[in-house]
């Protein structure tokens, strides 16, 4: 029987943040036996590890499976599983080697002996999106142009992962989303989407999220590490930020999950730095 544990990734509260799955050795499994596994569990992803035979260091490969598809990076089973891998053979740094690249990971614990999972992203890019395409967006999302935040425009952002960036001029708006899950899934498919990353500004270093996730059978995911990473990297491309910054985003609390992401920029560095705590939930967690 394959072994999975059950994380809750960017929150110390096991009913908070994102939950994933991990699987700490996934040697002898499938493509389809994974993603059956992951469908069964039904959290956003989870994460299949396999130790890269001959590695000087704690170097992995890891496939990221949501309930209806494979994903190239994921950045809350990341974290889990860092944990997770912590948590058995201590804190210290792992290489993650994943279809989007290769992503190292380091595991710290706090003065009050938390884990909490730092990744460093691959080289982000930023996209153009034509207003056609918005327009298609904001159709299915039942949004309007008129709720669309002018100084932070739509783009696509990757650090992994393709992400639609749509900022908005009010939590209002954002608290208020109730979209076409079949409109969406069918947009962001033409498009390699992984998520929309909604976002309000609260101040200059501080947001906050919502994903939308219909590609990967899911209406919305709580704490969306990918996507965080990418959005520091539009930031950094929009001049909105400087070379060097700290960014706050809380997610999930609209859905009663709420969790912390930290994001790091570094000058002279086009990677980004997205950092967690992650705790393990009792088996029977759902």
């Amino acid at each position: 029987m394959t072994s999975v544990l059950r994380y809750a990734a960017f929150t110390t509260d096991p009913d908070g943040g994102n939950k994933a799955g991990v699987v700490p050795d996934a040697t002898s499994l499938t493509d389809q036996q994974m993603l059956a596994t992951a469908a069964e569990l039904g959290y956003s992803e989870t994460a299949f590890l396999t130790a890269v035979p001959g590695a000087t260091d704690r170097r992995y490969q890891v496939r990221y499976f949501a309930p209806t598809l494979e994903v190239p990076f994921c950045g809350h089973a990341t974290i889990a599983a860092a944990v997770a891998v912590a948590h058995a053979s201590g804190p210290g740094e792992l290489v993650f080697e994943t279809k989007a690249g290769t992503v190292p990971v380091q595991v710290a614990a706090d003065q009050d002996g938390v884990l909490h999972a730092t990744l460093t992203s691959v080289e982000p890019k930023v996209l153009a999106i034509g207003a056609e395409e918005v327009e298609q967006a904001l159709a299915v999302l039942g949004w309007a142009a008129t709720d669309l935040d002018p100084q932070l425009p739509p783009r696509i952002a990757y650090a992994g992962a393709r992400h639609l960036v749509l900022a908005v001029r009010t939590r209002e708006r954002l608290a208020d989303l109730a979209y076409d899950f079949e409109g969406l899934a069918a947009f962001m498919t033409a498009r390699d989407l992984i998520t929309l990353q909604l976002v309000w500004r609260e101040s200059e270093t501080v947001f906050h999220v919502r994903d939308p996730f219909p590609v990967g059978g899911v209406v919305e995911d709580p704490a969306t590490g990918a996507a965080a990473a990418a959005f520091g990297a539009y930031l950094r491309e929009l001049g909105e930020v400087g070379e060097t910054a700290e960014l706050t985003l809380h997610q999930g609390e609209d859905m009663g999950s709420p969790g912390l992401l930290r994001v790091r920029l570094q000058a002279g560095d086009p990677r980004v730095r997205v950092t967690g705590a992650a705790v393990r939930l009792p088996v029977a967690a759902s």
